[in-house]
């Protein structure tokens, strides 16, 4: 029994010192975080856990800290990609598919140049989700595994050693993992163009209960007089009760609605105006990247 310990633990440790060579601390001003080589002198890493403003030093394993640069960011699934003037670390390599629940998984963070690791196991592995800021995810990872802030935008590694994701955390401190599926095609977007479109109404809203016919609708509060709602003839005190012929129920589901893909869709809106109901039709704009 002694020895299969040993053994485990031997295998675990040069697990994590295999994947160390590809994972880096992040400090960014007032926040500290993990990432990861992407390719040759990019870095991914949470987004949530990174700041708004100010400079941003990326130190890999045992080595001296060297500045990066924001690349791009999107909140709607935590990825950030940052950018380096080292190409000399060696880029991570992603399973082809995630590890069943039940799996052991291995969480592989930096603190300071420093490797970190958490053990745990693979509770929840399910379908596509989409997050509360709308952002598409490939697949429902969650681990039965303690995440230190710190360590937020470490690497997920099953027991093969093979990275499946960033660990990031959730809403009651749990374990999240952005698959590699996700990593790939949004850090792909953000080497390439800064940013992930998102759809633009040009309305602020807020959510009402609807008087006849039950439900929830949003009211329109402000309206950009540039913007697509105020092009498609949308007042503010209207209330948004339809959106493409389904009952909006709703702010959140609308905005869950305004991914990348619904940028330039025409998508007829009904409305309620003074007791009357009235039919629009709003083209999606692109959010200012402001």
């Amino acid at each position: 029994m002694a020895t299969q310990l040993q053994d485990l633990s031997a295998t675990l440790s040069g697990l994590v010192a295999a994947t160390a060579r590809s994972v880096v601390s992040i400090h960014s001003k007032g926040a500290r975080s993990s990432g990861f080589v992407w390719k040759p002198g990019l870095i991914v890493t949470a987004d949530d856990a990174l700041a708004d403003e100010g400079e941003v030093h990326v130190t890999p394993l045992g080595g001296t800290s060297v500045s990066g640069k924001i690349v791009g960011r999107d909140p709607t699934t935590d990825i950030a990609l940052l950018r380096i003037d080292r190409t000399d670390l060696s880029a991570l390599t992603f399973a082809a598919a995630a590890p069943s629940a039940g799996a052991l998984a291995v969480v592989v963070g930096m603190e300071d140049g420093a490797a970190t690791a958490a053990l745990g196991v693979v509770s929840l592995s399910g379908p596509a989700w989409r997050s509360l800021r709308g952002g598409e995810i490939d697949a429902r990872i969650e681990l039965g595994a303690r995440l230190r802030r710190r360590n937020e935008g470490a690497v997920a590694v099953d027991a093969s050693g093979q990275a499946f994701g960033m660990a990031v955390l959730a809403p009651r401190r749990r374990t999240l993992v952005i698959p590699a599926a996700t990593i790939d095609r949004v850090a792909a977007r953000l080497e390439t163009h800064g940013r992930i479109p998102r759809g633009y109404l040009g309305l602020g809203l807020h959510p009402v209960a609807l008087e006849s016919g039950g439900g929830s609708g949003a009211m329109v509060v402000s309206v950009d007089p540039k913007g697509p709602g105020a092009a498609a003839g949308i007042h503010q005190g209207d209330v948004l009760v339809s959106w493409d012929g389904k009952p909006l129920g709703g702010v959140r589901p609308l905005l869950r609605a305004l991914g990348p893909d619904s940028v330039g869709q025409k998508i007829a809106l009904e409305i309620r105006r003074g007791g009357q109901t009235q039919q629009v039709t709003l083209t999606v704009g692109e959010r200012p990247a402001d």
